[in-house]
């Protein structure tokens, strides 16, 4: 892959972690579904651990967020600079 410009490069780290924090989320949503059927068949166990792992999910997928706004901030910065 080349770049031409160097704000290509910044638009591609910006789409990687939309893209890294949109598969958390759809995780984190999988995961609260599957808990969900567990606590309806009354598999509270299995249930508590599917809530866990939708949070460690929910948690990577904000990580993942706040670093997509941030990099895509500084790129609107950047090329606003330039205009």
């Amino acid at each position: 892959m080349s770049f031409n410009r160097v704000s290509d490069l910044g638009d591609t780290m910006a789409y990687d972690s939309h893209q890294k924090a949109a598969e958390f989320h759809m995780l984190a949503a999988h995961a609260h579904q599957a808990a969900a059927a567990h606590h309806g068949k009354e598999d509270h166990l299995t249930a508590h651990e599917q809530s866990r792992q939708a949070m460690e999910y929910a948690s990577k997928a904000f990580e993942f967020s706040k670093q997509a706004h941030d990099e895509s901030s500084a790129i609107l910065k950047e090329n606003e600079k330039k205009s």
